[in-house]
């Protein structure tokens, strides 16, 4: 197993969405600063959402002209709906626009309506929409939340999924994240959702974002590495779920957390392109910012390949 595999971190968007209290800008850009230096290529910066639905990302704008700018590093925008595409569209005018957008989308009706308030056939009519607007200024990002399963409706069929990242590589993605939104994938489901989707749309980078609610996170991991995936999301110390104003999980609904994920590849002997000192400084950073102790275990026992070399050399 020595593919190499991208990591896109999601912890100053997805993971502060869940959080009650709003984050100044000047903290989140010293989290996205130290994301930069661990070598992240691909980092979510935050969303256009509304700020009276996600209080989170009140700053969008202010923090996207601040951003510390590295060649080769995009950052990323979700923009839930048209008028977020219009504003992320401004920004990029103004000279210091996101490299990326997301554009969401639900695999059940339920979900659909209770995070994004609209069915899904509306949303998709919205994200067509999205996409003509964005016209050229973005990569886009296609995103199938409650792929796995929705809390809702329970059983997701997988070809459901299989024909919206179809639509997403129509208007034009080049990134589709297939989204395990409140942790009810399976390593048997997940293996084998991505053994069908990497082959079926080699003109697509497919993304597995897990979050471990029930503790299947990094197995599931392993499982769509497995059936072909290598091109992951997941978060400094597991943080981030629902938005903090919307409730349709239960439990720990964090992401997967970085530092467990980055310790599994690097076990495994699968590059990640990440400096391993740099990442678990920027761990200590959002633990920081966040003002309390997170989720991942590796930050706490250490990296696994350096405590056997250290035990190795004694």
């Amino acid at each position: 197993m020595n593919d190499r595999v991208s990591i896109n971190e999601c912890f100053a968007r997805d993971g502060l969405q869940h959080e009650s209290a709003f984050v100044p800008t000047s903290k989140k850009l010293a989290v996205l600063k130290s994301f930069t230096a661990a070598g992240f290529r691909r980092i979510e910066a935050t969303s256009y959402s509304h700020p009276k639905q996600v209080p989170a990302f009140t700053d969008a704008s202010d923090l996207l002209k601040a951003l510390p700018r590295s060649e080769g590093v995009a950052f990323k925008a979700t923009c839930p709906n048209q008028k977020a595409v219009q504003r992320a569209v401004a920004d990029a005018a103004s000279g210091y626009g996101a490299e990326e957008i997301s554009l969401l989308t639900s695999a059940s009706d339920s979900h659909s309506q209770v995070n994004l308030r609209a069915t899904r056939a509306e949303q998709w009519q919205k994200v067509e929409q999205m996409a003509e607007l964005a016209a050229g200024n973005f990569t886009l990002v296609g995103v199938v939340s409650v792929a796995f399963g929705c809390p809702f409706e329970g059983t997701v069929d997988p070809q459901r999924v299989i024909d919206d990242v179809a639509r997403f590589r129509d208007l034009g993605a080049a990134y589709v994240t297939i989204g395990d939104t409140t942790g009810l994938a399976d390593p048997a489901g997940a293996k084998s959702l991505f053994a069908e989707l990497v082959p079926a749309f080699p003109e697509l980078t497919v993304v597995a974002h897990f979050h471990d609610t029930r503790g299947l996170g990094i197995a599931n991991v392993v499982a769509a590495y497995e059936g072909g995936c290598r091109s992951f999301d997941s978060a400094m110390g597991g943080v981030g779920g629902h938005p903090n104003k919307i409730n349709y999980g239960s439990g720990s609904t964090g992401n997967v957390a970085t530092e467990d994920t980055v310790n599994l590849f690097d076990s495994l002997g699968v590059d990640t392109g990440l400096d391993l000192d740099a990442l678990m400084e920027a761990a200590a950073e959002c633990e920081s910012v966040l003002g309390r102790t997170l989720l991942s275990k590796t930050s706490k026992a250490g990296l696994s390949n350096s405590i056997l070399r250290k035990a190795d050399a004694v």
